[in-house]
């Protein structure tokens, strides 16, 4: 029948196409980790990178569900967190830009991962909700500025003659969402394993740990210049 014929047409027209991008894509992806397997700042930056951020997305991600379960914070208190961390990351990010202006980026994201630790040790002891709303002011400070930092310190890592910068990029995303996968796993296998997010919150700072080791390694104030949040 002919409909069946023009439905198999497309059917094959379609998934040779889905499959020819890919295909495209995963090649891409390909030439991007050999310049990053041969750039020994760049490799060791996406490293850190892709440690600290198993703990900052994580922690991020399932604040409000800490909050809830933790605190017993109600969802109009979560939404005040919410805000919260919008607002204050702003701030942020002003504020860590204007630091790796006089100190280097490395200084900059490393003393994000100092917070980070501090925050996640502080999270096993809280009780109160007035101390998690503060908690989530330190948080939300942070995450906007090491968002901020990373990604504009890793713009400054690609190859000036590099013309398909998308690509690095997209390396950079699945880096980062690999590590929301991992973390966030470790985050429930521990509350699971323990009945308590406190220690899924207080083991997040080994990752922050791990990224900051590896972050020293990378020197990254001496090869790179300071960013700008602009």
């Amino acid at each position: 029948m002919r409909w069946i014929d023009d439905i198999e047409k497309i059917y094959n027209e379609y998934f040779k196409i889905t499959f020819d991008i890919l295909g495209n894509g995963i090649r891409e992806l390909k030439k991007v980790f050999r310049v990053v397997r041969d750039k020994t700042v760049m490799k060791r930056f996406l490293s850190s990178f892709f440690l600290y951020s198993m703990g900052v997305q994580t922690v991020m991600l399932l604040a409000p569900l800490f909050g809830k379960k933790e605190v017993g914070m109600d969802t109009n208190e979560m939404i005040i967190v919410v805000l919260i961390l919008q607002v204050v990351a702003i701030a942020g990010a002003y504020f860590f830009a204007m630091i790796s202006k006089y100190r280097g980026n490395g200084f900059a994201i490393g003393t994000t991962l100092i917070i980070w630790i501090l925050i996640c040790i502080f999270g096993y002891f809280l009780k109160d909700k007035m101390s998690f709303f503060g908690l989530a002011g330190f948080l939300g400070f942070v995450m906007g500025g090491g968002q901020s930092i990373s990604r504009s310190t890793y713009s400054k890592l690609i190859p000036e003659d590099t013309k398909d910068t998308a690509s690095f990029f997209s390396f950079y995303d699945i880096t980062e969402k690999l590590a929301i996968v991992i973390g966030s796993f470790s985050y429930g296998l521990i509350d699971m394993i323990t009945g308590s997010m406190r220690n899924s919150m207080v083991f997040m700072s080994l990752f922050f740990i791990g990224g900051f080791v590896i972050l020293q390694f990378a020197k990254l104030k001496k090869n790179l210049n300071p960013v700008s949040v602009k």
